[in-house]
């Protein structure tokens, strides 16, 4: 028996459509990789190659519960994403091959806090207090793609309080899935239990205390959480 001089972190794990637990290693989160939001948030959707920033898997909000508005902000966004989780890790991984590696599908949000973002983008600071804060992370259920295939194409949409605020187009990222997958498995072995939020389309906004968001992929899922 390992002795612990502290009892060790729990494992986060998200709940699997059908029955059992995906435990989550990390989290990796892919940039601007729809046009229109590209274009949104100041850049050229032509030129950029994919980039990444991480979340740690605690910060996962699963089962629909409720958010905590975070502190140190007052701008709040919603990012509406595919959720791609691995099921099987390789370094280098070809694109023919990607898909391989994929145990499944979820819808999720990455929550971000806007201010806070930009004030590093300004100073050329790190993200990561902008984007991996605690339960920056609602998460629906992973799909397997044993039952749902490898989605290249379907609707994306996030209401707020029953109004649309992003919809779009699987079809429409600029990387797709086993191009994500390849290009990241080039700067890092990926690893069973890793999490990618693959991008989010145009229409991001803020959220305030009391809005109910709900996410949904066809063919994939839905993701639902209250900012508390």
């Amino acid at each position: 028996m390992t002795n612990y001089v502290i009892e060790p972190p729990a494992i986060s794990a998200v709940p699997v459509a059908g029955g059992g637990l995906f435990p989550v290693r990390r989290i990796f989160c892919v940039g601007r990789n729809y046009a229109e939001h590209t274009r949104e948030m100041g850049g050229d959707p032509d030129r950029e190659e994919p980039f990444f920033f991480t979340k740690p898997a605690d910060a996962l909000v699963i089962n629909g519960t409720d958010m905590p508005y975070p502190s140190k902000t007052r701008d709040l966004h919603h990012e509406m994403e595919l959720v791609v989780a691995i099921g099987t890790g390789g370094r280098d991984i070809p694109v023919s091959e990607a898909l391989s590696h994929v145990y499944g599908y979820a819808a999720g949000l990455d929550m971000t806090r806007r201010d806070l973002q930009g004030e590093a983008k300004k100073t050329g600071r790190p993200w990561d207090m902008g984007k991996g804060f605690d339960q920056s992370a609602p998460i629906g259920e992973i799909l397997p793609a044993s039952q749902s295939g490898h989605p290249g194409a379907g609707k994306i949409e996030l209401t707020v309080n029953g109004r649309v605020r992003q919809t779009s187009d699987l079809a429409k990222l600029i990387w797709s899935v086993p191009e994500t997958i390849a290009y990241l498995s080039g700067l890092v072995a990926l690893a069973p239990g890793d999490l990618i939020f693959t991008g989010t389309p145009e229409g991001v906004a803020a959220v305030v205390k009391g809005d109910v968001l709900e996410g949904a992929i066809d063919g994939v899922g839905s993701v639902r959480t209250r900012i508390a």
